[in-house]
């Protein structure tokens, strides 16, 4: 058993490592760790097989489509989340992972890249309901030629295709079809921070700023936060709250637009 907790997460390069007490690890839970939270599952135990999640197509909408297919079932225990109560932030150079108070959950991200093919993106997202499926979960991952061949090299990501992650070379995409958003490379960072935040255990009431953060600074500013215990508040959500939370009342309908990426 490893547990889906901000505090199991252990130093990786380039996506979110769990580990446990006996030294056992499975890497890259991000995308099914946003598609739980976006689907507002809050209690769930995967089995997997091996070291890695699946990467699919690289992005959560697999995992949405079938969490959404098979259903979900509601248990009769409230639903607890973490308010924001004061800023918390943390820097590494430019990078830079940010709370705030707000009254439900959004998400502000700012890349800037110099290869054309992305550049420099933002957007913002209230994530009440079902915004991540209508807005985020088909967004894939990305990267660019050089650092691919880079990982060959070093003998990662061997079994990674342009099918499963779009790859860019200054202003080309390579991959087959292109893009599938204008601006997808700052939507899949904001869906890898979904994914990275689940792992607070709880919904989260606040506002998450990220400015050319990653997985590892995302972990950071939750260790910053539990640290400080009079920046946050668990609260149970009445039902006004629990309304707004990201997951609530979605349906096979939310699915319509996720036919390329299921």
């Amino acid at each position: 058993m490893i547990p889906a907790r901000w505090d199991a997460v252990a130093e990786a390069r380039l996506c979110t490592r769990l580990v446990n007490d006996a030294g056992v690890s499975v890497s890259t839970v991000e995308h099914v760790m946003a598609a739980l939270a976006g689907c507002g599952i809050h209690n769930a135990l995967i089995r997997i097989d091996g070291p890695e999640v699946p990467i699919l197509d690289g992005s959560s909408a697999p995992f949405v489509s079938r969490f959404v297919n098979r259903g979900i079932r509601r248990l009769g225990a409230p639903v607890r989340a973490i308010r924001i109560l004061r800023p918390v932030e943390v820097r590494v150079g430019e990078a830079v992972a940010r709370f705030d108070p707000a009254e439900n959950f959004e998400i502000d991200f700012r890349i800037e890249f110099t290869d054309a093919a992305i550049g420099r993106q933002r957007k913002a997202l209230g994530m009440a309901n079902g915004a991540f499926i209508h807005e985020l979960c088909d967004s894939r991952t990305f990267c660019r030629q050089a650092d691919v061949d880079a990982m060959h090299a070093a003998g990662m990501a061997l079994g990674g295709t342009l099918e499963n992650a779009v790859v860019v070379d200054g202003d080309k995409v390579l991959s087959p079809g292109g893009l599938r958003y204008e601006d997808e490379a700052v939507r899949h960072k904001m869906l890898d921070a979904m994914g990275d935040l689940a792992l607070a255990t709880c919904p989260i009431l606040g506002r998450y700023t990220g400015i050319r953060a990653g997985h590892a600074l995302t972990n950071r500013l939750l260790r910053a936060l539990f640290a400080q215990p009079s920046a946050y508040r668990l609260v149970m959500c009445d039902a006004l709250t629990a309304a707004r939370l990201p997951g609530t009342g979605i349906g096979r309908a939310d699915l319509a637009g996720l036919m390329r990426a299921a």
